[in-house]
C-alpha cells in the first residue's frame, strides 16, 4: 500500500484516540430518552415497599386451606393502596385486590374465582374449593429492587423502557453527557440549498442535510454554518461561526483542486493560534479518499470529501463513532455481518471499498449481497436503495458468487443511514 494512504483501521483510531467524552449534565427523565447515562441510576425506594397480592382474591393462611373444601370467615379487605391493619388469625381470610398490601399473618392468595362468597361483606362466610401453598400469588417487598439498587449502568444509552425503569424508581432527574454540539460547513461555489436551484448546472446541497441528520440520530446537536463559496476569507470566516462547537464537519474542499480550499484557507497564517493543524488527510478508502482530520485551534475537525455518497459512507465510518466516543459509548469500528454473494467480482486495488449493496435473507440464514454494478460516489439514488455496504479490504482477490463476505447493514437500529 502507499505509505501516503492511511489504512481506515488507523484512520479512525487517530480520530478516537484525540477525543473524550463530554462532561455531564442534569435532565427530567421526561426528557432524557436517547441520552446517555454519565452515572448509574439508583433506586430511590422498595418495590414493591410491602408484600402485596399478584391477583385478585383473598389473603389468607396457606395451612388453613391446605385441605379444601375450607370454610373460612371474611374479617376485612385490602385494596390495592390501602391495607388491613389487623392480623389475619386462624379460619380467617381478608379480601385482597391486586397490588393490595397483604395482611400480616396471611402468607397466600387464593384466587378469587376458587372461591364462593355468600355475601361481599365482613363477616360472611367463604367456601375455599382450591388450596394455596404458602408464596402463592404473593409477591415479596423487593421483588423488582431495592432503595440503592443500580437500574440503569452508567454509559447507557436510554430506552423508553429505561424511562419507565427510573420513573418506577421514584427518580425525577438523570445525569447524562452533555450532547454532542457539532458544527456543519458545506464548501463549494457550485452548492445551493434544496429549493433555491436558479441554474441547472450547479447542485443542490445535500450532505449538510444528511450529516445534521446523522448527528441528531447518534444523539448530538447539529449547527449548520451554512455554504462557503470556493473564497478563502469567505471559509474562514463562515468556519468561525465552529467557536464553542465540540466537532467540525466539513464537506467538500479536502481534495487537491484548484478550488479545494479548506487546508490551504484554514491552515495559513492567517489565523494564527486558531489555525488548521492537520493530523492526517488522504486514506487507503473508496469512497472517501480526502478525508481531513486535525484541530482548527482547540476544536477537533473532521473534513468529508464533497460526493455525496463518499460524505455519507465516511459519516458512517468515522462520524458516527467519533460522536459515541464524545458521547462516552463504546466506539470503535462498525460491527460487520457474514453474507453470501451473489455475483462476481474482480480484484481489489490498495484501498478498502465500501461497496452499496441490497440484500435478501439466503438459505443458510445469512443474507445474499448484491452489491450495484455502478459504484458511482455522486450517486445518492443507489445509497438510498442500498441497505448495506459490502466491505473489502485493501488488495481483496477475485470473489465469485457463494463466497462469504462482510457487509455494514444500513437498516434499523437506532441510527439509520
Amino acid at each position: 500500500m502507499a505509505s501516503d494512504l492511511l489504512p481506515v483501521e488507523d484512520a479512525l483510531d487517530r480520530i478516537l484516540t484525540a477525543l473524550s467524552p463530554l462532561p455531564a449534565e442534569v435532565v427530567p427523565i421526561s426528557e432524557a430518552l436517547g441520552r446517555v447515562t454519565a452515572a448509574p441510576i439508583l433506586a430511590r425506594r422498595t418495590q414493591p415497599p410491602v408484600a402485596v397480592s399478584a391477583m385478585d382474591g383473598y389473603a389468607v393462611r396457606a395451612a388453613d386451606v391446605a385441605t379444601v373444601p375450607a370454610t373460612l370467615r371474611r374479617v376485612g379487605s385490602a385494596p390495592a393502596g390501602g391495607g388491613y391493619a389487623g392480623t389475619v388469625g386462624p379460619g380467617e381470610a381478608v379480601r385482597i385486590f391486586t397490588g393490595g398490601p397483604v395482611p400480616a399473618g396471611a402468607d397466600a392468595i387464593v384466587l378469587q374465582e376458587d372461591v364462593d362468597a355468600s355475601a361481599e361483606a365482613d363477616g360472611a362466610e367463604i367456601l375455599v374449593r382450591e388450596g394455596a401453598p404458602a408464596g402463592t400469588f404473593v409477591r415479596p417487598a423487593g421483588l423488582d429492587f431495592r432503595t440503592g439498587d443500580v437500574g440503569v449502568p452508567a454509559g447507557r444509552r436510554l430506552s423508553a423502557r429505561d424511562i419507565g425503569l427510573a420513573a418506577a424508581m421514584n427518580v425525577p432527574w438523570v445525569r447524562v453527557i452533555r450532547r454532542p454540539r457539532v458544527a456543519i460547513l458545506s464548501t463549494g461555489d457550485e452548492i445551493v440549498r434544496p429549493g433555491e436551484l436558479d441554474d441547472p448546472t450547479r447542485i443542490v446541497s445535500s450532505n449538510a442535510y444528511a450529516l445534521a441528520a446523522v448527528v441528531r440520530a447518534v444523539g448530538g446537536e447539529a449547527v449548520d454554518l451554512g455554504i462557503a463559496p470556493d473564497d478563502r476569507d469567505a471559509l474562514r470566516a463562515l468556519a468561525a461561526g465552529a467557536r464553542g462547537a465540540d466537532l467540525l464537519v466539513t464537506s467538500g474542499g479536502a481534495s487537491v483542486g484548484r478550488h479545494d480550499l479548506v487546508q490551504e484557507a484554514l491552515g495559513d497564517g492567517t489565523l494564527g493560534a486558531d489555525a488548521l493543524k492537520v493530523g492526517f488527510w488522504k486514506i487507503a478508502m473508496r469512497p472517501g479518499k480526502p478525508l481531513i482530520f486535525g484541530h482548527l485551534g482547540a476544536i477537533p475537525m473532521l473534513g468529508l470529501p464533497g460526493n455525496p455518497v463518499s460524505t455519507v459512507v465516511c459519516a458512517t465510518v468515522f462520524l458516527r463513532p467519533a460522536l459515541e466516543r464524545l458521547l462516552g459509548l463504546p466506539a470503535g469500528p462498525a460491527a460487520l455481518t457474514e453474507a453470501i454473494l451473489a455475483i462476481d467480482l474482480k480484484e481489489n486495488d490498495r484501498r478498502q471499498d465500501y461497496l452499496r449493496a441490497t440484500s435478501e435473507p439466503g438459505p443458510d440464514g445469512r443474507r445474499l449481497v448484491t452489491p450495484f454494478v455502478r459504484q458511482d460516489s455522486s450517486m445518492m439514488s443507489r445509497l438510498a436503495e442500498a441497505d448495506c455496504l459490502m466491505v473489502r479490504p485493501p488488495f481483496d482477490p477475485a470473489r465469485s458468487r457463494g463466497d462469504t463476505v462482510s457487509i455494514l447493514p444500513l437498516d434499523g437500529g437506532f441510527l439509520t443511514i
